[in-house]
């Protein structure tokens, strides 16, 4: 079973994916940090993200970047969207994304073209999580605060709006709900609403509800 679980920043999707696969006991793949890598590796190696050749140099990023911590910090955040815009480094990521969805067995894959551009016709169900832009800063605040970063609410949805603006009108695989997705808004869901609806919307596509 395939489970693709797409949406903006701070929406919830990475939560909810984590949680459907527990569920469902599957392998679950946040594809965006694969993009923040990038990212990162571009600001390590003092390259532009806005380049196209520079970018798809940064892909050659080590897997143990993966695990540094400043994958999930706003301003790496940014860079991995200021990279994502070009259709080289899309290309470069989209195999190693293709093969964790079909392993066997299946996978829970959350981004922003899982079911768009992934696997649009392979997914078993298909997810859009999304909520407002405030209520998207609030929590991503919350957050930072939690983890001693020091930055202020109006930083953070500038950011986010900065971010939702690349990823929905950038030429290749914008953001955007694939035709067959189920659209969760998560603005005003506890956590655990959140997950309660996004099982119950992946058990009424695998019936053939959706």
């Amino acid at each position: 079973m395939i489970i693709a679980v797409d949406g903006p920043t701070a929406s919830g999707k990475g939560t909810i994916a984590r949680a459907l696969a527990e569920h469902y006991g599957l392998p679950h793949l946040d594809t965006g940090l694969l993009y923040r890598a990038v990212g990162r590796q571009a600001f390590i190696s003092d390259f532009d993200p806005d380049s196209p050749v520079e970018a798809l140099c940064a892909c050659g990023f080590h897997d143990k970047l993966l695990e540094d911590p400043e994958l999930r910090s706003e301003e790496t955040g940014g860079l991995a969207s200021r990279v994502s815009i070009h259709p080289g480094v899309r290309q470069a990521l989209f195999e190693r994304q293709r093969a964790f969805a079909l392993q066997d067995g299946g996978a829970v894959l959350d981004g922003r073209d899982i079911g768009t551009v992934i696997v649009p016709e392979e997914a078993d169900a298909k997810l859009f999580v999304t909520a407002s832009a405030a209520a998207r800063a609030s929590r991503r605040f919350r957050e930072m605060q939690e983890n001693g970063v020091d930055t202020t609410l109006e930083e953070i949805t500038e950011q986010i709006e900065a971010r939702d603006k690349r990823d929905q009108e950038r030429e290749d695989s914008p953001l955007k709900p694939a035709p067959d997705a189920y659209v969760l808004d998560t603005t005003l869901m506890k956590k655990e609403e959140a997950i309660a609806a996004a099982i119950r919307a992946v058990e009424r596509a695998l019936k053939g509800e959706n």
